[in-house]
């Protein structure tokens, strides 16, 4: 997942999530975690503003686990780490790949997730279908050291236009390897990016292989496939993280022991199956 940064908070949620699961008489502090509320299905805006999904619904379980009483606050991608920063809230929980760059700025939790990213598209004349079991593309941090893997996909996609949501590791990597070769379409969002995927303007998309398989089964005027490899590796990180102010030592930590289990007892692997269809424990 997938960095995303200020504008106001679009609406708060209270979901005061359950602290009485763990710890009887042990006072909770209320900590604030903010979600994009439009990444479906990492985490969604459902009827009446609740936020749902695979974040949220893990959320819930980690900060019980923590004995914390935790606030779900919908915020914009690009605003999220000023909003940290400035204190608007706690936590960032919105599919936050963990890299070098981020942590310069911001520290993360154990991941809790980590998955590789493909392409789609509606024509499979540009790229072909995916098949289920076909082997993932890895691929390392150096974009030299991966030309060669990607220059059958570059060959692909010569002339094409390409969509991306703005502000995440994935953008950065179809700049490196595709730029010079492709038009490249920046979005705020994703369904904004999928509507003119669906409606010709662009030839391809590229995201997280989970946001297209919940995504697979949506009814569109012109349907959408995964094509192309999947790409995983040590391109992305170690996987996706919460995020945290770096003096917030603490609350990462009481975070990091709640991921632990939550992964030991299997609910990680639960939820992505549900959510994802797929298991996404890292």
């Amino acid at each position: 997942m997938q960095s995303k940064y200020s504008k106001l908070a679009k609406g708060m949620i209270g979901a005061a999530i359950g602290t009485a699961l763990f710890g009887g008489a042990a006072q909770a502090k209320d900590v604030t975690i903010a979600l994009e509320g439009g990444y479906a299905p990492w985490n969604m805006t459902l009827p009446g503003g609740k936020l749902g999904g695979f974040e949220p619904e893990l959320a819930a379980n980690l900060c019980a686990r923590a004995q914390l009483k935790c606030n779900l606050v919908a915020q914009d991608w690009d605003g999220m780490i000023p909003g940290l920063q400035a204190g608007k809230f706690d936590v960032l929980m919105d599919a936050i790949s963990i890299t070098p760059e981020r942590e310069k700025i911001i520290a993360f939790s154990k991941p809790y997730a980590s998955t590789p990213a493909t392409f789609a598209v509606t024509d499979t004349k540009i790229l072909p279908k995916a098949g289920p079991t076909a082997a993932a593309l890895k691929l390392d941090t150096d974009a030299k050291s991966n030309a060669p893997a990607v220059q059958a996909l570059r060959t692909a996609l010569k002339g094409k236009t390409i969509g991306i949501q703005s502000g995440t590791v994935y953008t950065r990597f179809i700049n490196e390897n595709f730029k010079d070769v492709a038009s490249i379409r920046v979005y705020k969002t994703s369904p904004e990016r999928d509507l003119d995927l669906s409606n010709g303007r662009i030839d391809a998309s590229f995201d997280d292989v989970t946001y297209y398989a919940a995504n697979a089964d949506k009814k569109e005027a012109v349907p959408t496939v995964a094509a192309g490899p999947k790409i995983g590796g040590p391109i992305w990180g170690p996987g996706e993280g919460l995020a945290f102010r770096k003096q917030d030592a603490d609350l990462k930590a009481k975070f990091d022991a709640a991921i632990t289990a939550a992964i030991a007892d299997g609910t990680v692997k639960k939820l992505s199956e549900k959510w994802f269809k797929t298991d996404v424990t890292p």
